[in-house]
């Protein structure tokens, strides 16, 4: 089985270009990829469009940003695709003043939008936000009598996933509820990119154990380094 390269956060933060579509695994920032999202924020690199379930936590009165805050704090997204920016108010704020696009996206349908993009799906179908703006410029169908909006597929150019270990040709476990959208992430997207807590020999992970195929991953970066 062949390994993976062990790439820097600095590196891994390097191949993220301006433009690019990046799908960030975590809620709340719980399951977040921190080391690579501290060095894509010292990267600076702006004109992102965001895939993520939230736009993280920043406390204004202690400046304290978590998971994917700091890189809304910078103005690096011209585009968040989010379910929820409740816990964010430069999120809200950017979106207000105009500086920035925000799509509100029901929390299970976008999960169903990375997953179909992963799948290599036409789109899902879902009774959710009809009759309210998420239907609107929507295609709404009507199959046995019961009405349905058609939701496209969301793919990325970069996925930035967080493991809690992984062998070196890349098969990843997640750990606990930090699984969240990661494994749908890793699927979606051109390049993923695993920040894993613990790197260890091909193997070593129970095969029952692996959430997430090595097929699908591109690097691996040791968190903290």
């Amino acid at each position: 089985m062949v390994q993976k390269p062990i790439i820097t956060a600095a590196q891994a933060a390097a191949m993220v270009k301006e433009g690019m579509t990046i799908h960030i695994g975590g809620f709340l920032a719980c399951g977040s990829p921190n080391a690579i999202i501290a060095a894509l924020a010292k990267a600076g690199t702006k004109g992102l469009t965001l895939v993520c379930n939230d736009t993280a936590v920043l406390n204004q009165k202690t400046g304290k940003a978590t998971g994917v805050a700091p890189l809304v704090v910078n103005k690096q997204f011209s585009r968040m695709i989010v379910s929820h920016i409740g816990a964010n108010p430069e999120s809200q704020r950017q979106m207000d003043a105009g500086e920035t696009i925000v799509d509100l996206v029901p929390q299970g349908t976008l999960a169903e939008r990375i997953r179909a993009a992963g799948y290599g799906l036409g789109g899902v179908l879902t009774p959710t936000g009809i009759g309210t703006e998420v239907a609107q410029g929507k295609q709404i169908l009507t199959i046995a009598n019961k009405t349905f909006l058609l939701e496209l597929p969301l793919p990325g150019d970069v996925a930035l996933v967080k493991a809690k270990k992984g062998d070196r040709a890349g098969n990843l476990r997640y750990a606990k509820t930090a699984r969240n959208f990661n494994p749908l992430m890793a699927t979606a997207c051109s390049v993923v990119i695993a920040e894993v807590e613990e790197i260890v020999e091909i193997g070593e992970i129970d095969p029952d154990d692996v959430h997430t195929s090595s097929i699908f991953v591109n690097y691996l970066v040791q968190a903290g380094k």
